[in-house]
């Protein structure tokens, strides 16, 4: 692996990763409340610790099947480019439907983070996610964020670096 880590964020349209990507990288990416928002990827360079690190903001997709033109662009992107780690955003308030393409980009074999994200909003209705038994279950980080707010964020990055990390010994 090259000094620059490679990270690629995936997740359902509106779950928060293009918030994600302005968090990290000081970009002011359009941030919309609908399905097809960013059909393009969108790439910046942000620095963690003494390495750098190029996210990359991938159409929102809910599948790898590709049948439309997010899921090719998306998967394409992960088999062609091979991303030293992806970071699965999550809605935390539509779990299940989220983790189907969090198991899908795990069965591919990359290292993943999840980012369980909107955890306000479960909080906010009495539901409490236990993140270390998800992350049991697909043997994965998991890291509570609130996107829009920038919360977790930094701890989110500094995993997916110790994940591409990892990997690479």
């Amino acid at each position: 692996m090259a000094n620059k880590v490679r990270v690629a964020l995936m997740g359902n349209p509106n779950c928060g990763k293009s918030s994600i990507f302005n968090s990290l990288t000081g970009s002011r990416q359009h941030v919309g409340n609908w399905p097809g928002k960013t059909v393009e990827v969108s790439r910046a360079d942000c620095i963690y610790g003494n390495g750098e690190v190029e996210l990359i903001d991938l159409p929102g997709t809910y599948s790898l099947a590709a049948y439309s033109l997010e899921e090719v662009i998306a998967r394409d992107f992960l088999l062609d480019e091979k991303p030293d780690v992806v970071i699965c955003v999550v809605d935390a308030a539509n779990l299940e439907r989220n983790l189907y393409l969090t198991v899908q980009v795990l069965e591919l074999g990359f290292p993943i983070v999840l980012a369980l994200n909107m955890v306000d909003v479960t909080e906010a209705a009495g539901i409490r996610i236990d993140e270390e038994k998800i992350g049991q279950a697909l043997q994965c980080p998991v890291i509570r964020t609130i996107a829009r707010d920038g919360k977790g964020v930094k701890e989110l990055i500094e995993a997916a670096v110790c994940a591409a990390r990892s990997k690479a010994q």
